[in-house]
């Protein structure tokens, strides 16, 4: 337990991973809080007049080894997750959340905040520490520092109860999707599917004892079967189950989840003086308002939805000439997009995967990085980690300095949860004028290696994982003072830029060739291929464009004003209909599963996924201007944004990069929306 009340004595101060016990977290959490609390303590109760340097900086500095504590635990229960890590999580969390409200309605601390704040005219401030000094007064503004005693304490009764149901509903849509397997018998019912994922298929069977082929609702497991399995019913049966996550009325069931969820924040919101969760949330955020939101969606919507609808009709068409199916149904959409799109461009995920390889495409990675940031990546075996799996890397600058340690941790497994995502273990700053280097890490499902294979991509996941590892750019260049104000710590509608920006590699064929080789002749991809890839990247784009946006009108109908939700499959199918093609299924719910923003931080922020992509096409717009790989640009790049993390207004950190505010053409004559 004492392990996490000073620095770790191991290389680079990385995290002892195998001399943690399960054990050792409560009390860590305890002691650490404490260590944080005697921290705070010593800031309120210094006799000198409050000052920058005393007080806000001071305060930025402080609970160092509870956050290494809380950024280890909590990365793990979403990696490498068990039922008695669960019930820690749930025990240590109210703990937490108590913890933070005593900071935020702290009144003598606040008065110390608000000192300094109220004289930061005459104050001479860097550009950062001015930005720090506005965020620590809206620390405190924004979570209740202002309120009556009474309802602060209706405050601290809200957050505890919000923290506690945002992990239980994580936790019932892993069991949901543990829970299911898809067994199959007879191999007749597998026409269609490619070789590769019924082997996967086969070995998970295995390991559960059973004979033939198991498939479940993660990801590498259930997008090969609705892709390309001949047999509709299994279609069906599988994508119901997929859409029925905790939306089953049994002990995992969501529903009352979300509308709890959905009823505290708006009332948190009012309680705070603002009008809804969303004028909450978009005031700390490049958009500001749900109006403005709203219209950002409308506008696209508008632009999108005539192309949808033409494509749709164009799929169902060919699905009857096909199959004689007159109603494409949601199970359908995957399986004759990829035969429609194996027609046009004579182009598939399994023709594609051999040049796919995880550790080329990884290496690929690697040398864009260092071609446009001059950073290389050095696997290292004496850094301890998690799991098997995890591999391990120093990051060095061209003198061999260290720029950051990384983490990669690619398959799926039974405590790990779905989907891709980059995180922090120790976040960059400066203290003592040492600058503390970062451990940043990215975690994937992607297809495992079987007997016979290595690990080989579909295109979707070579952009997965270049999407992850541009986030993860963004942690481990990171440059700030002020450990707030690092790396990924940036407006929510700005922090998907450096991840969506990194994607466009993918389709470059000069960056192409330098990792997708073939995995058993290593002969690069044909160049037809690439041709066919970039043809490809806006086929059925009207679809995909309105399927992003409806999750971001679901979002903003959850949380754009303040209500009490009746019925959450009712809501929903009203909310999304505006931006639906395919008809409704009854047995399904998708906000009872929808984590990014009942469990994750997307709440009111969801639409700036497409945000970033109006940042990100204008971005690249740049870079093809200039040279994918020119390094006057790709120095602005780093030096105005992955460097800065949030020390700047993220508007206008794009602008010192870009010269200009974002164009949204770029972005819709990337989609061949124009």
């Amino acid at each position: 337990m004492t392990l996490f009340l000073k620095k770790f004595t191991t290389k680079h101060n990385t995290a002892p991973f195998s001399k943690i016990n399960l054990s050792d977290y409560k009390e860590a959490f305890e002691k650490t809080i404490e260590l944080a609390r005697a921290e705070i303590d010593n800031i309120v109760k210094n006799t000198e007049a409050p000052t920058f340097s005393n007080t806000i900086e001071a305060l930025d500095y402080s609970g160092e080894q509870l956050d290494r504590l809380s950024n280890i635990f909590f990365n793990l229960n979403s990696a490498e997750t068990c039922e008695e890590m669960q019930k820690i999580a749930q025990e240590v969390s109210p703990l937490l959340t108590a913890f933070s409200n005593d900071i935020a309605l702290n009144e003598d601390l606040f008065k110390r905040v608000k000192a300094v704040y109220d004289q930061k005219d005459t104050l001479t401030l860097t550009t950062e520490q001015a930005t720090l000094l506005d965020k620590k007064f809206k620390g405190f503004s924004r979570n209740g520092a202002l309120l009556s005693e009474e309802d602060k304490l209706k405050l601290r009764e809200i957050d505890t109860e919000l923290a506690k149901l945002k992990l239980t509903f994580g936790e019932n849509v892993l069991a949901e999707t543990n829970n299911y397997q898809l067994h199959i018998t007879n191999e007749a019912d597998l026409k269609g599917l490619p070789d590769g994922a019924k082997e996967m298929a086969a070995s998970l069977a295995k390991s559960k004892n059973l004979e033939g082929w198991v498939f479940t609702l993660d990801f590498p497991s259930y997008l090969p079967f609705v892709t390309y399995v001949e047999n509709r019913e299994l279609r069906k049966e599988i994508a119901i189950a997929a859409g029925k996550k905790a939306f089953q009325n049994n002990e995992f069931d969501n529903t009352e989840n979300v509308k709890r969820i959905v009823e505290l924040r708006h009332k948190r919101a009012n309680l705070l003086g603002y009008q809804s969760h969303s004028h909450f949330v978009l005031e700390e955020r490049m958009a500001q308002n749900p109006e403005k939101v709203q219209s950002f969606l409308n506008d696209l919507l508008e632009k999108a939805k005539p192309a949808a609808h033409k494509e749709f009709a164009e799929l169902t068409a060919f699905a009857k000439e096909l199959d004689r199916i007159n109603q494409l149904e949601k199970w359908d959409g995957a399986y004759y997009s990829e035969k429609l799109k194996q027609k046009l461009f004579s182009l598939d995920d399994e023709l594609l995967k051999p040049y796919f390889q995880l550790e080329n495409v990884l290496n690929g990675a690697f040398k864009i990085a260092e071609k446009l940031f001059g950073i290389t990546f050095k696997e290292v075996f004496d850094i301890d980690k998690y799991h098997e799996d995890v591999q391990t890397f120093e990051v060095l600058d061209f003198e061999e300095q260290l720029v950051a340690v990384f983490y990669s941790d690619f398959f799926p497994r039974k405590g790990k949860r779905n989907g891709a995502w980059m995180t922090s273990y120790k976040p960059q700053y400066i203290k003592d004028g040492i600058n503390e280097r970062p451990h940043v890490s990215i975690v994937c499902n992607f297809t495992p290696p079987t007997e016979t294979k290595p690990s080989l991509l579909t295109f979707n996941e070579v952009t997965t994982l270049f999407h992850e590892f541009g986030h993860a750019l963004h942690g481990m260049l990171a440059n700030t003072t002020y450990p707030s104000l690092s790396g990924t710590s940036v407006y929510w509608d700005f922090v998907e830029l450096p991840s969506q920006v990194m994607e466009n590699w993918c389709y470059e064929p000069e960056a192409l060739a330098l990792f997708a080789k073939h995995y058993e002749t290593g002969e690069i991809i044909p160049h037809q291929y690439v041709e066919k890839i970039k043809e490809s990247a806006s086929f059925l784009e009207g679809m995909a464009t309105l399927r992003q946006l409806s999750f971001g009108i679901l979002d903003m109908a959850y949380h754009g004003k303040s209500q009490t939700i009746a019925d959450v499959k009712a809501f929903e199918k009203q909310a999304m209909e505006i931006a639906s093609l395919y008809p409704d299924v009854e047995e399904n719910c998708m906000s009872t599963s929808f984590s990014h923003i009942f469990q994750g931080g997307y709440s009111s922020g969801y639409y700036s996924y497409k945000w970033a992509e109006v940042l990100d096409a204008d971005a690249f717009a740049y870079f093809q201007e200039k040279g994918i790989f020119n390094k006057e640009v790709a120095t602005k790049f780093k030096d105005n944004v992955l460097s800065k993390g949030g020390t700047e207004l993220p508007m206008e950190l794009y602008k010192k990069f870009r010269g200009q505010e974002p164009k949204v053409e770029a972005l819709l004559k990337r989609a061949g929306l124009l």
